[in-house]
């Protein structure tokens, strides 16, 4: 894909889901409970003070507790407008919404399988990486020259990066899992 703007992946800060063990996938969870734990804060301030990425013009966030709070040190930071796609939600995690967080595992080996799965109710990898293409096709079809603060989650942007990569969907565990508070750089690379 051809790209006409400076896309900032940001995986949200570390949540009271990650300190508790728990998948926490859906809105009815996510939207209203779960925020930035003590640590993700703390992780949220570090990464404003040691800013080195080129600066945000645009942001979006997925509209959890956790990925909202994330989006608010960045949009206080930079002045900037906050806007909710929902499609930068969590993937959903069917009947294990709620458990161990163990059980991630499970589903990724299932992943590199078939990435059409939908085992438990999983939301599928294919259809995740549908979702988070739209919005970079949605960005892509309205601006130009933008640097766009997208922040989501862990295996959205996971699946959203090896999608962008044109890598089989199946190995988007492949790639090193994104740390929580952190930001991933992506633009259009000049063809040599």
């Amino acid at each position: 894909m051809s790209l006409q703007n400076h896309y900032l992946l940001v995986r949200h800060g570390h949540s009271q889901a990650n300190e508790a063990g728990i998948i926490v996938s859906t809105p009815t969870h996510g939207c209203a409970y779960y925020g930035l734990s003590t640590l993700g804060e703390q992780q949220m301030h570090k990464l404003i003070s040691d800013w080195y990425w080129p600066t945000p013009t645009l942001l979006l966030h997925s509209d959890y507790r956790r990925t909202t709070q994330t989006a608010m040190y960045l949009a206080q930071r930079f002045h900037l407008s906050m806007q909710v796609d929902k499609r930068l939600r969590e993937r959903c995690f069917g009947e294990l919404d709620g458990k161990s967080d163990r059980h991630y595992h499970d589903i990724w080996t299932l992943d590199a399988q078939d990435a059409h799965h939908q085992q438990l109710g999983v939301e599928s990898v294919a259809a995740v990486a549908i979702r988070m293409q739209m919005v970079i096709e949605h960005m892509e079809a309205r601006h130009c020259g933008e640097t766009i603060a997208l922040v989501s989650h862990g295996d959205p942007l996971q699946i959203l990066l090896t999608a962008l990569e044109d890598r089989p969907l199946t190995s988007h565990r492949d790639r090193p899992p994104l740390a929580p508070a952190s930001i991933t750089e992506y633009k259009e690379t000049p063809s040599h």
